[in-house]
C-alpha cells in the first residue's frame, strides 16, 4: 500500500532559513494535509479545524505502507514534530525518481520537462504568501498573519490547491515509477535525512564575534573612504566608478572583485589603493556564511538541513544549502587556535597586528564556526585525488595506476610522462610538477587552452608553451584520450540506432523511454532526456539532450561531447565511491554530520573510534569498483577546518 502526501504549513521563521529552523519554532504548524491511498481521489484535511483522521496516523505508523511525498524530507521534518515516533524507514521522495532522470528541481518544472497533461497550480505562490507567512499589520490590521476566517474563498482555492499538489506528484510518480534508481539509492537518501536531521553544532560566541568584528570593520571602511572620497556612499560602484575615473583618468565599465584585484597590482597613488582595499572590506560576501549560520540555528544549538541529496544533475552529487558547505573559503594560517581566540575576543586591532587583514582572518576562520559537541571531536577524511584514480581505473591507463599503488605524486608522474624526464617535488626537474598538476587538473576530460588558462590561476605557464603541454599530455594518457572517444561514439550511435552499446570502459549506454542513460560501474544510471543528434558550432554533428543550461539557469537544448560525458561518469562513479563510504561508516556506528565533496565529518566521542579505522573503512572495496585504488587522508580536531 502506498499513501501520498503533501502538506501546506505556517512559520512565522523564513524557510530560507533551512526547512528545520522553519518547523523548529512554536509558531509552526500544518495547515493542511492532502493524501490518497493508493491513487484513490485525495482527500484534503484541514489541520486548523480537524484531526488527521486514524487509518491516516495510523498509516504513519506502519513499516509496511510506503509513504511518498515531493520533496519528501521536508513532509518528514513537518510530521516529526507531531509525530515524533512514527515511521520514517518507509519513505520515498518522488523529486529524487526526477532529479535521478536530471530533470529539473520544482513540482511545476518536472511537469513541464515531461509535457505532463496536468500541471502544479500557478496560484499556488500567491496562496501560500497569503495563509504561510507573516503579514505585515496595518493601522487598519493590526495581525501578524492571515486565517482561513480571514479570507474564506481564498482558503477554499488553497484547499484545492493542496489537493492539485497530490494529483501531479502522483502523476510523476507513475511516469518515472519504472525508472527509479538502484535500491541501494533509496539507503542512501536515508542516509542523508539522517545526517541532516543529525545536524552540526555551531560556536555561536565565535559566529556572534565575527558579525561585530565586521561591523566595525566596515564602518572604519566607510568612513576612511568618505573621507578620501568625498561620495556619500563609496559602497556605490557607480560613484566610485566615476571617482575613480576622474582620479586615475580613464573609464571603468565594471568595478567587480577581479577588477579591483588587477588595480590593486597596479602602480596606483596610496589614496587610490585604499579606498579599493576599503571596497574589498565592504564586499566581504563570506560574511553572510556568518549571517546564514545564526538565522539557521535550532533551538538544540546546531544547524540542519545542509546538504541536498542528489544536488547535482547526472554525477548525483549532493550540493550544499544554507550555509554552503561545498564552497566554504579555504584556511591557511598556521596559528588558528589563536586567531580564534582573538577574534573571540573582539579584539579587531589585534588581528591586525598579528596577522595583518582582520576581514581575511575573519573569512578563513568560517570553517572553525562548525563545532564538535563537549566530549566530542571531529573525525575528518578525504579521499585523496579521487577523480584521478576512477579516470585512470575506467580508461585502464595502467601507468597511472601504478603512480597511486606505489603512494606516488600523480602531478610529478604526469609532468615525467610529458617531458620524459625524472621529476620530484622539491628535486630533480620540480619546476615541471606545476605544469603536471595543470595539467592533470584542466585536461581530464578534453579541455585545451581555455581549460589550461582557467586552471593556471598563477599564470606561471606561458601562453605560447600551452598547446605543446596538451599535446604532451594526450600523448602520454592515450587512453584516457580514448575513453573520451568511445564515449562520444557510442552515445551517438545509441542516439541514431536505438541500440545498445558497451565500451571497452565497462560502461553501457541505452535509450530507454526517452532518455538515453549511461549505466555506471556500480549500476546507477545517468540520465540524458529526449536526445538527438545536432550540429555544434564547428559544423559537426554532436549529440544534443534536454536540460538544464547551467549558464541561463532555464531548462532546454543542452549539447554534450565525448570528453564531457567522461566527466561526468568519473564525477558519479567517485560520488558512488563516497556515497557507499557513508553506508559502511554508518553501519560501523560513525556519526556522519556533513560531507564536503570527497571528505566526510564524522563527530565521535573523545576516544571513541579513529582515523585509521575511519580511512579503512573508506577505502574498502564493493564489489563494483574492484581494482580501484583509493586512498584517504585526514586528521581529527575539535573544529572543522582544511588540514
Amino acid at each position: 500500500m502506498e499513501l501520498s502526501i503533501d502538506l501546506e504549513t505556517y512559520s512565522e521563521c523564513p524557510i530560507n532559513y533551512g526547512a528545520q529552523r522553519y518547523v523548529d519554532g512554536d509558531s509552526f504548524e500544518i495547515l493542511l494535509f492532502a493524501y490518497s491511498f493508493d491513487g484513490e481521489p485525495v482527500e484534503v484535511v484541514d489541520m486548523t479545524r480537524q484531526q488527521l483522521p486514524d487509518k491516516v496516523v495510523a498509516a504513519l505508523y506502519n513499516p509496511e505502507i510506503t509513504k511518498t511525498a515531493f520533496n519528501a524530507a521536508f513532509e518528514m521534518l513537518c510530521l516529526k514534530k507531531y509525530y515524533p515516533d512514527a515511521d520514517y524507514r518507509n519513505w520515498e521522495c518522488t523529486s529524487v525518481l526526477a532529479l535521478y532522470c536530471s530533470l529539473p528541481a520544482g513540482l511545476d518544472n518536472v511537469a513541464k520537462a515531461l509535457k505532463l497533461p496536468v500541471e502544479k497550480d500557478s496560484k499556488g505562490k500567491r496562496l501560500i504568501q497569503f495563509f504561510s507567512v507573516p503579514r505585515t499589520p496595518t493601522k487598519n490590521n493590526p495581525s501578524t498573519r492571515n486565517m482561513p476566517s480571514d479570507a474564506p474563498e481564498k482558503w477554499a482555492e488553497f484547499i484545492e490547491y493542496c489537493r492539485q499538489d497530490v494529483v501531479v506528484e502522483q502523476t510523476i510518480r507513475r511516469k518515472l515509477l519504472s525508472l527509479k534508481p538502484p535500491a541501494i539509492e533509496q539507503k542512501y537518501w536515508l542516509l542523508d535525512q539522517e545526517i541532516n536531521w543529525r545536524g552540526v553544532k555551531v560556536d555561536m560566541e565565535l559566529v556572534d564575534a565575527a558579525l561585530a568584528c565586521n561591523d566595525e570593520l566596515v564602518e572604519t571602511a566607510t568612513k576612511s573612504s568618505q573621507l578620501l572620497t568625498g561620495l556619500d556612499n563609496p559602497n556605490s560602484t557607480m560613484q566610485l566608478k566615476e571617482w575613480l575615473g576622474e582620479r586615475l583618468g580613464r573609464e571603468f565599465e565594471t568595478l567587480c572583485k577581479e577588477d579591483v584585484s588587477a588595480l590593486l597590482a597596479e602602480d596606483i597613488p596610496s589614496d587610490v589603493r585604499t579606498v579599493l582595499e576599503n571596497r574589498q572590506v565592504l564586499g566581504n560576501s563570506s560574511i553572510k556564511k556568518y549571517l546564514a549560520m545564526r538565522n539557521a540555528l535550532c533551538s538544540d544549538g546546531r544547524i540542519h538541513g545542509m546538504l541536498q541529496f542528489y544536488g547535482a544533475m547526472r554525477s548525483g552529487r549532493w550540493a550544499g544549502r544554507i550555509v554552503q558547505l561545498q564552497n566554504l573559503p579555504r584556511n591557511y594560517l598556521s596559528d588558528i587556535d589563536t586567531a580564534r581566540e582573538v577574534l573571540k575576543a573582539g579584539d579587531v586591532e589585534m588581528l591586525d597586528i598579528l596577522y595583518g587583514n582582520p576581514g581575511d582572518v575573519i573569512k578563513q576562520l568560517i570553517r572553525t564556526a562548525l563545532v564538535a559537541e563537549e566530549g566530542h571531536r571531529f573525525i575528518v577524511a578525504d579521499f585523496s585525488a579521487i577523480e584521478a584514480r576512477v579516470i585512470a581505473w575506467l580508461a585502464g591507463e595502467k601507468w597511472r595506476q601504478e603512480v597511486f599503488a606505489s603512494g606516488g605524486d600523480i602531478y610529478c608522474a604526469s609532468a615525467s610522462s610529458m617531458f620524459h624526464v625524472p621529476v620530484e617535488k622539491h628535486g630533480e626537474n620540480g619546476h615541471l610538477r606545476q605544469k603536471g598538476k595543470v595539467a592533470e587538473l584542466a585536461l581530464g576530460y578534453g579541455g585545451g587552452v581555455g581549460a589550461m588558462k582557467a586552471m593556471d590561476t598563477t599564470e606561471e605557464i606561458p601562453e605560447d608553451e600551452l598547446p605543446g603541454i596538451i599535446s604532451a599530455w594526450r600523448s602520454a594518457s592515450p587512453r584516457i584520450v580514448r575513453f573520451w572517444n568511445d564515449a562520444d561514439r557510442a552515445a551517438k550511435r545509441v542516439v541514431q540506432t536505438g541500440e545498445p552499446v558497451k565500451i571497452p570502459q565497462g560502461i553501457k549506454f541505452f535509450k530507454s523511454k526517452g532518455f538515453m542513460f549511461v549505466e555506471l560501474p556500480s549500476g546507477r544510471r545517468l540520465a540524458y532526456a529526449r536526445p538527438r543528434i545536432g550540429t555544434n558550432r564547428f559544423g559537426s554533428p554532436s549529440i544534443e539532450y534536454d536540460g538544464m543550461d547551467q549558464v541561463k539557469n532555464t531548462w532546454g537544448k543542452v549539447e554534450t561531447y565525448g570528453g564531457k560525458l567522461v566527466e561526468n561518469i568519473v564525477q558519479a562513479v567517485a560520488r558512488d565511491c563516497l556515497a557507499s563510504a557513508m553506508l559502511r561508516l554508518s553501519k560501523a556506528g560513525y556519526k556522519i554530520v556533513a560531507h564536503i565533496h570527497d571528505e566526510v565529518v564524522i563527530e565521535a566521542p573523545i576516544g571513541v573510534g579513529s582515523l585509521e579505522e575511519v580511512i579503512s573503512i573508506m577505502c574498502e572495496k564493493e564489489p563494483w569498483n574492484e581494482g580501484l585504488i583509493l586512498d584517504a587522508a585526514g586528521f581529527e580536531n575539535p573544529y572543522y577546518m582544511k588540514d
